[in-house]
């Protein structure tokens, strides 16, 4: 029996590869994560700037809770089962009136798995709606086969290479409306981005990407995991620990070997890397 979705829900989650908005916490309590991240970002700004924002839990205690958070676990338990791991995180920030945007793209297409049936939360910490750049799916688009992208390396594009998927009928696209403490989830396959934020607040969402079953496993790069729940046994896996606090050294120690790893993964057969 589902521990928070509907079995309406799930079916939804299956036919569209997103389900959006759900509740996770208050908006006060979210409030609240924004200023703890915020403080520690401004402490610790080399930890945290636009180039290294990857695997930033294993930095923030704040950031560890939040992929700890029960009803975000319970949600994705419902979704791919008891057994998961979860694989890097990324703070997605959209600083005021900034033109930096997501193309579309699949989150599958260069992250090296075997298998693409995991999900990825995205937390809302700011209001994410379509004057802030808010994301944006095509449905049912996961149902299809991993597209053709190109990799543009834009310049305002937060993408790694700047990729994107040509042809996307833009006409069918749904925006993902969110208020502080709601989060999206969305397949590894759905075609999805986002605008830029025209607004005059910073867009801050948590991107949890992502949480894989114990059948999905690396084949381009290292096993670096965070086992969260249930059995996770994968061969040749390096474990990752949790911060007790934050900047643990035990745990940017791990940070620094899963930056390393998801660059190669990422830029594998790229011509050009740049910083993020």
């Amino acid at each position: 029996m589902p521990k928070v979705l509907s079995q309406e829900q799930i079916e939804n989650y299956k036919e569209q590869g997103f389900l959006s908005p759900i509740d996770v916490m208050s908006e006060d309590e979210a409030v609240h994560y924004r200023q703890r991240f915020e403080r520690a970002e401004s402490q610790y700004p080399e930890h945290a700037h636009a180039e290294k924002r990857n695997n930033i839990h294993l930095s923030f205690a704040c950031l560890d809770e939040l992929v700890h958070h029960p009803r975000i676990l319970d949600v994705v338990e419902d979704l791919i089962g008891a057994n998961f791991s979860l694989w890097a995180t990324v703070m997605f920030i959209k600083e005021p009136s900034t033109p930096h945007y997501v193309s579309w793209h699949q989150d599958a297409t260069y992250m090296g798995m075997n298998k693409n049936n995991f999900v990825t939360p995205w937390l809302a910490l700011s209001p994410s709606n379509r004057e802030t750049g808010c994301m944006s799916m095509i449905p049912g688009t996961h149902r299809a086969a991993i597209q053709p992208h190109d990799d543009t390396y834009a310049e305002d594009n937060i993408l790694t290479r700047g990729q994107v998927v040509r042809d996307v009928d833009e006409s069918r696209a749904v925006d993902l409306i969110l208020r502080p403490g709601q989060m999206s989830l969305h397949h590894a396959e759905i075609i999805h981005g986002s605008q830029a934020n025209t607004s005059k607040q910073r867009r801050i969402g948590f991107a949890m990407q992502s949480f894989m079953p114990p059948d999905v496993h690396q084949v381009v790069g290292k096993n670096c995991w965070l086992d969260i729940r249930g059995e996770n046994l994968r061969q040749d896996s390096l474990s990752l620990h949790r911060p007790k606090n934050d900047l643990d050294p035990v745990a940017l120690e791990g940070r620094d070997i899963a930056d390393a790893n998801l660059a190669d993964i990422l830029y594998h057969g790229a011509k050009t890397k740049r910083g993020y």
